[in-house]
């Protein structure tokens, strides 16, 4: 039964229609000027004591539901408290708490009997239903270590309240929907017990409410509801649209939710375990971490200064970092110089395009910056256009799994030595050398040579470069398409007849659509320890194909069909490899050509093709060119039956069929899809487009593929990353305005077949933007101290300069709450 004990009015004391229209003035108010309202109840108004936590032996649950507005009680009332009370009787012996409910507010001046409970649930149906003695009251509560859960129209309650806007964290906004709708919930967090064992994706009905703030960043967001899938009002809030919170708050723990606006709510099992896990938490007999996403609980610090003058001593042009598992940071500069140094971009001169690629090692013990070495690389030929700017240098850098047995450090580089300037050709390779632990210089003669290719020289661009190891002891490096960007209209980089002495420099076809070429791939080697590699089973070939004659494979290849992967990662707990490229430069997509640039993230389980230049995002297809007239446009490629008929094309005429992307953006939006038509080409008609990922945009864009973060219990680190983010993938961009700096949730059963993320947050007031922040991303890792260390590429273009910077961004706001030794009852 209701145990109302405390009720001096009426059980039944509002009608429904009269809470609606509670509400609507009540939120009419609440989208009105701060002016309005009331600050934080004064002290001197209580001289309440009380015990400090709150709630004795036996735990106790308070629900008030008394309302501004005179008539019968709700029915989303009585169901809210009736499922409290089958809540309270549920679950584990020691996790089980009494429920009473009052409508009474003179319960929050009894310092006695306000002592008695570990948590207060507000299912009122909103209106100013304290005065400021009864305000101050709750004040006292929170500030002994009281629990709060508010629950849907509890967010109306107090309008003209500082404090309680605080309490509850957001206020609903005028011209929200009123109707009940079917929505998708995005359940972000697996980490609290109100939402670890809820879906991925939550599919209910309720009435969804607007906020006249978004709180994200002031309070731990753990759910939110994603607007494409219903009619959120004028008032909508957009992609970010948090519906349930968590924080510690003035000494307590406060938990809200917006959903629970409907009687039927209450019979949903899924809701019901997410208020149990709420309450579970509000009465301490459970800790939570609500700190993880506030975004003050973070600390971004430049770890680097800038370079002395005409020095490289702090710092190359960056272009990639690797944490060592004694927490010593090695990054590289790919090659270009500082403004004092000479560029030499004419091909008759011996040192055209000479460059120094340079390793720094941060030693976090000394705080100091040693440069490692330098390897002279052709990379240095400064900006222009694309036939006289080079990408290539030294591009990666990984260390070995036994690192601190061996020192050995692997770096993906264009040696200077070995340019042919005839031809405008190059080598590409991959070494290994060796590190000096005890003063972080590598030994240039330990060089052993693993893989080396030739690549194109001529025209820039698209090197790639990321290095990453799974857990099996393979190595995968990402290589460019080694293709210009021009030639094509920024459309598929599909054009033939560009060449210099024979060699094709704008045709992808050539490279990243070839089996037989080891550009535009990621590779997947298996490094020996006489400096020689294997090669892993499951790769895209073999190399002994005998398909269309044979000799047109390369088995080191695990993907093709890749762009320009500067950044790669692999999560050695799942084997999953992260990749991201940046894609061509139409601004716009043509009904003739094709899709816009698309900048693509990929979650990869398995060897694939991932479609360029035949196909893009989901499968959207380029449209074919050739000789005699590259200029008309043929048929449309079939991104299920691929076909090589270039005749650049040394490796196969028949592709793998092409794997969808997770994530594509270009600078209309995010995911853009279109309606196709019988043989499944999209219209590209830019009116008709359709964004599946609201939370993304583009511009200027060039993809920064990060880690997936894996939290480490037994970590004694004090500057790691909470649990919440573990199994999150970050990815980011080079640029800082629209662009993503994101942190997604895939899952696991859709990933490796291009699904979607199920969710994404912002992570621009934690990995900070702007000028004096890290502005221009270039790579992310997280160390072995679980601190995030980023790479600030700095604010020109081939070059370093004062911004380019190490930073490292550390966690500062504890651990779960409460305190252990101050959990409820038995709960220990």
């Amino acid at each position: 039964m209701h145990l109302r004990g405390l009720s001096t009015g009426s059980a039944r004391r509002r009608t429904w229609a009269a809470t609606v229209t509670a509400g609507i003035v009540a939120a009419g108010l609440l989208s009105g000027p701060a002016a309005s309202a009331r600050p934080a109840p004064d002290p001197s108004l209580t001289t309440m004591s009380i015990i400090s936590p709150p709630g004795g032996a036996n735990v106790r649950v308070l629900i008030f539901h008394g309302s501004a507005a005179a008539g019968d009680e709700s029915p989303v009332v009585d169901a809210g408290i009736e499922a409290i009370e089958r809540i309270g009787l549920s679950g584990p012996e020691n996790q089980r708490f009494a429920v009473e409910a009052t409508d009474d507010a003179s319960v929050f001046t009894d310092e006695t009997e306000l002592g008695r409970y570990h948590a207060i649930v507000f299912l009122t149906g909103g209106g100013d239903v304290l005065d400021a003695e009864q305000e101050a009251g709750l004040e006292a509560y929170m500030e002994a270590g009281g629990g709060f859960l508010g629950v849907h129209d509890a967010a109306r309650a107090e309008p003209y309240s500082d404090w309680f806007t605080g309490l509850v964290g957001a206020r609903p906004a005028a011209g929200g929907p009123t109707d009940v709708q079917r929505a998708t919930v995005e359940v972000g967090d697996r980490q609290h017990p109100a939402t670890k064992d809820l879906p991925l994706q939550w599919k209910r009905p309720d009435q969804w409410l607007n906020w006249v703030k978004n709180p994200s960043g002031d309070v731990h967001t753990v759910a939110r509801v994603r607007e494409s899938t219903y009619r959120p009002g004028t008032s909508a809030n957009g992609a970010d649209h948090p519906v349930s919170w968590c924080r510690d708050y003035d000494g307590g723990r406060s938990f809200y939710t917006g959903m629970g606006g409907t009687v039927s709510s209450y019979d949903e099992t899924d809701f019901r375990a997410h208020l149990r896990g709420a309450l579970l938490w509000t009465t301490r007999l459970v800790r939570a971490d609500c700190k993880a996403t506030i975004t003050g609980n973070y600390r971004a610090e430049r770890l680097t200064q800038p370079n002395q003058p005409g020095q490289n001593d702090q710092i190359g042009e960056p272009h990639g970092l690797v944490t060592a598992p004694d927490g010593r940071v090695l990054y590289i500069g790919r090659g270009g110089a500082d403004s004092s140094r000479p560029v030499i971009t004419d091909w008759n001169n011996p040192d055209v395009g000479k460059g120094k690629g340079q390793i720094h090692v941060y030693d976090p013990k000394t705080k100091k910056v040693t440069l490692a070495g330098e390897l002279t690389v052709f990379g240095n030929k400064g900006g222009g256009d694309e036939l006289v700017k080079v990408e290539e240098g030294l591009l990666g850098i990984e260390l070995d799994p036994r690192f601190e047995q061996n020192g050995w450090v692997y770096l993906h580089y264009t040696p200077h030595a070995r340019l042919d300037r005839d031809t405008q050709t190059a080598e590409r390779r991959v070494s290994r050398f060796t590190l000096d632990p005890a003063t972080d210089r590598l030994d240039l003669s330990s060089e052993k040579v693993l893989l080396k290719w030739p690549v194109q020289v001529h025209s820039c661009c698209h090197a790639g470069g990321g290095m990453a190891w799974d857990s099996k002891g393979n190595l995968y490096i990402a290589t460019g398409d080694n293709n210009s960007s021009g030639f094509s209209g920024g459309y598929s980089g599909n054009n033939p007849q560009p060449a210099y002495k024979g060699v094709s420099f704008a045709d992808a076809r050539r490279t990243a659509g070839n089996t037989n070429n080891l550009n535009g791939k990621i590779l997947r080697i298996h490094p020996e320890p006489d400096g020689t590699y294997t090669l892993p089973d499951g790769n895209l070939f073999t190399g002994r194909e005998t398909d269309e004659g044979g000799g047109k494979t390369r088995g080191e290849i695990y993907v093709m069909g890749v762009r320009n992967p500067a950044r790669i990662s692999v999560d050695r707990r799942t084997d999953v490899l992260y990749a991201g490229w940046v894609g061509p430069d139409a601004g716009k997509p043509s009904t003739t050509w094709g899709p816009a640039k698309y900048d693509t993230f990929a979650a990869i389980t398995k060897a694939g093709n991932r479609g360029w230049p035949y196909c893009m995002g989901n499968k959207q297809p380029y449209r074919d060119r050739n000789l005699p007239d590259p200029s008309k446009p043929l048929g449309w490629y079939d991104c299920d039956h691929p076909r090589n008929e270039s005749p650049n094309n040394d490796g196969l005429v028949n592709l793998p069929p092409v794997t969808g992307n997770n994530i594509w953006y270009s600078p209309q939006g995010g995911a853009p899809d279109y309606p196709r038509d019988a043989n499944g080409v999209p219209s590209y008609k830019q009116q008709e487009a359709t964004y599946l990922l609201p939370w993304l945009k583009g511009g200027g864009q060039a993809a920064m593929n990060g880690p997936v973060y894996r939290y480490d219990a037994a970590s004694t680190s004090a500057a790691k990353w909470p649990s919440y983010w573990d199994g999150k993938w970050f990815v980011g961009d080079f640029y800082d305005a629209d662009q993503p700096r994101n942190a997604v949730l895939m899952d696991p059963k859709t990933q490796g077949e291009g699904g979607l993320p199920v969710h994404a947050e912002s992570l621009k007031k934690i990995v900070p933007i702007g000028n004096d922040g890290i502005k221009n991303l270039m790579d992310w890792k997280f160390g072995p101290d679980g601190a995030l260390y980023v790479l600030d590429y700095g604010r020109g273009f081939f070059t370093s300069d004062s911004k380019s910077a190490l930073w490292k961004v550390t966690y500062t706001g504890g651990g779960p709450t409460p305190a252990a030794g101050l959990l409820a009852g038995g709960a220990r």
